[in-house]
């Protein structure tokens, strides 16, 4: 990690593409994939779980091409395609053959096509917020991705985020902000998710019936009032995937991790604690 700069970790070349990375904690390895939002990183999604995660896991925390610090190839096209194919080389970089993953937002569509896709590469998963099933375009998740770089478009973001607002300060509004606006970040983001949106809702989606196949254990965990993601997708995930059981948090929007760190920490290291503790394969119960 660099001393002045958090979200700068470790460096490796996964399916071509220079990855930052964050790599802490030894045992069980668990890989962390971030959301979406303007700025986005690794490191800013999941700064409060990686240390607790380490405590008991090896927990690594890429950014994905094209968001953070990883390298953004001037002829990349970003689709679920490209995500997968990198996400997988990632793990091929690290040779890791098997990993638990954590999908926050994009990154729960992300992890839902990669246990679809290579089932036999993850041990079981948490979606958080999840995308991957079909749910209408909200006001919130239309505002994120179609975020034009501002401190006050940044804040304004931000509260959408948060149920606690407390959470929300300008200090943070404007790092947000400032990472959003580095070399070529906008330029990429702007390339994502262009209007209509509804689209790229609809093609983040897994195939609903290599979900309602998945033989792993899943946690799904969501936020009431949860303004990005609807919280009826969660319960859609909860029906469709068969080893599946859901946690609501109350008082909390699209940040679970962040308003509850304490909480999430603990219900996450706990279903993966269940792998170590009974020796589990990816599809046994205990």
């Amino acid at each position: 990690m660099s001393d002045d700069n958090p979200e700068i970790g470790r460096s490796i070349e996964a399916a071509g593409i220079k990855t930052n990375y964050h790599d802490q904690g030894a045992g069980l390895p668990i890989v962390l994939l971030h959301g979406s939002g303007p700025g986005v990183s690794a490191w800013a999604n999941w700064r409060l779980v990686i240390p607790e995660l380490a405590k008991r896991f090896r927990v690594i925390a890429p950014d994905l091409v094209g968001f953070g610090y990883t390298e953004r190839p001037p002829d990349v096209r970003y689709d679920m395609d490209t995500w997968v194919r990198h996400a997988i080389g990632f793990l091929d970089a690290l040779k890791l053959n098997k990993v638990g993953l954590v999908g926050n937002s994009f990154g729960g569509g992300l992890t839902l096509h990669l246990a679809t896709r290579y089932p036999d590469r993850v041990s079981r998963f948490v979606l958080m917020g999840a995308a991957g099933v079909k749910f209408e375009l909200t006001p919130g998740l239309d505002e994120a991705w179609g975020y034009t770089p501002s401190i006050p478009n940044m804040r304004r973001l931000l509260d959408l985020f948060a149920f606690n607002r407390e959470l929300v300060t300008d200090e943070l509004a404007e790092l947000r902000y400032r990472a959003s606006i580095r070399p070529g970040i906008q330029e990429a983001y702007a390339s994502m998710f262009p209007p209509p949106r509804q689209r790229w809702i609809d093609l983040m989606c897994a195939d609903e019936s290599l979900v309602r196949a998945l033989p792993h254990e899943a946690l799904i965990i969501h936020g009431r009032e949860d303004r990005i993601i609807p919280l009826t997708s969660s319960y859609k995930l909860f029906e469709m995937i068969p080893r599946a059981q859901l946690h609501v948090f109350g008082r909390c929007g699209h940040w679970t991790q962040i308003e509850h760190p304490v909480r999430f920490n603990r219900l996450v290291g706990e279903f993966f604690a269940e792998l170590q503790r009974f020796g589990l394969s990816a599809t046994e119960g205990p």
